[in-house]
């Protein structure tokens, strides 16, 4: 089975990178780059498997499109920073993007060949408490269950909803408020309660939120992603839960760790535990398709860990952690 890795290219990286998964044991094995990109930080693959990835070409920013087996197909770009966040819609034959720098949602139009051109951008506003939310900085664009586009505006404390028309047309719907200075950044989706669970970077929480879909969010409860007695830096990344909507994990970059809850009855969230990462920096983690594993790869260390996980009590028990892949800050499978 195969693991992919975006990274940063800052210092030893060139691009993205595969590996082997064996899924029976969770050992990684045979890092290779597949393809040579500037700071391609979150990718995301397509039903045929062709790539798309946060891209950059001549000092400019955006997206980048590649075959299934890793050509490049074409960068569409724009002056200023890369994109942070990128996913597929295959019913409407769409890719979005998030721009954390410009404040921006875009919407690309996927082309016969599996190549790119804009559709549509929606420019966000506003600011908010926190030092880092001078200004809008969208950290993620993705489907909601009811096939709407959600957004996470760290800068702006907001998730904002768009209805989204076939050509990629974008209309507004909905705008949901954190805490002030929460700085909202992912966001999953219960997968038969209406609950979704947003992990929010700048206050170290999840607020879980009620939604009744047509992209309207109502809040439920907040809990913490740390335990009580720290007090240094910290900055969440991941949200990720199981299949069974049993578990959610977020990850902990400061206090370098994934925190594990259980959903009760009614949705909600309690700890179970919270645990190391073996690692600087765990920006992004996945669980294996099976989720008998949990992969969280580290920014800052330049490694993989790997957990066993029990599917029971969700609990995780970390099996290595000394698979070198440089500057990983997105992880991802793909057959």
């Amino acid at each position: 089975m195969n693991i992919y890795f975006g990274t940063y290219t800052k210092r030893d990286s060139r691009g993205i990178y595969k590996a082997n998964f064996n899924p029976e044991t969770g050992s990684l094995a045979q890092l290779e780059l597949v393809a040579e990109e500037p700071n391609p930080t979150y990718l995301a693959f397509d039903a045929e498997g062709r790539l798309y990835s946060v891209g950059s070409e001549n000092g400019q920013g955006g997206i980048a499109a590649f075959t299934a087996d890793f050509q490049p197909l074409n960068h569409v770009v724009e002056e200023g920073a890369p994109h942070c966040y990128v996913a597929v819609d295959e019913e409407r034959n769409l890719v979005y993007g998030a721009n954390y720098h410009k404040g921006q949602v875009l919407v690309y139009k996927r082309l016969e060949d599996g190549s790119l051109e804009l559709a549509d951008q929606a420019q966000h506003e506003g600011s908010g408490p926190h030092e880092n939310q001078a200004s809008p900085h969208v950290h993620f664009a993705d489907l909601t269950p009811d096939k709407l586009l959600v957004t996470c505006d760290l800068g702006t404390d907001q998730v904002i909803s768009y209805k989204v028309s076939d050509q990629g047309k974008l209309e507004q719907v909905g705008s949901y408020s954190s805490a002030p200075g929460a700085g909202p950044r992912h966001i999953v989706f219960h997968h038969h309660a209406k609950i979704a669970y947003l992990i929010c970077e700048l206050n170290s929480t999840i607020e879980v939120l009620i939604y009744d879909g047509l992209g309207q969010f109502e809040h439920m409860q907040t809990i913490s992603t740390l335990p009580a007695d720290h007090t240094g830096f910290n900055g969440t990344a991941a949200v990720r839960i199981s299949k069974d909507g049993k578990f959610v994990y977020g990850s902990n970059r400061g206090h370098d760790s994934i925190a594990v809850y259980k959903t009760l009855g009614d949705a909600s969230l309690e700890l179970v535990e919270i645990v190391p990462t073996n690692g600087k920096t765990p920006r992004d983690f996945a669980l294996s398709p099976d989720e008998k594993f949990l992969v969280a790869v580290h920014q800052d260390s330049d490694n993989a860990t790997v957990f066993a996980r029990d599917e029971e009590t969700g609990r995780l028990t970390e099996l290595s952690y000394d698979f070198l892949v440089p500057e990983a800050v997105c992880v991802t499978f793909h057959p």
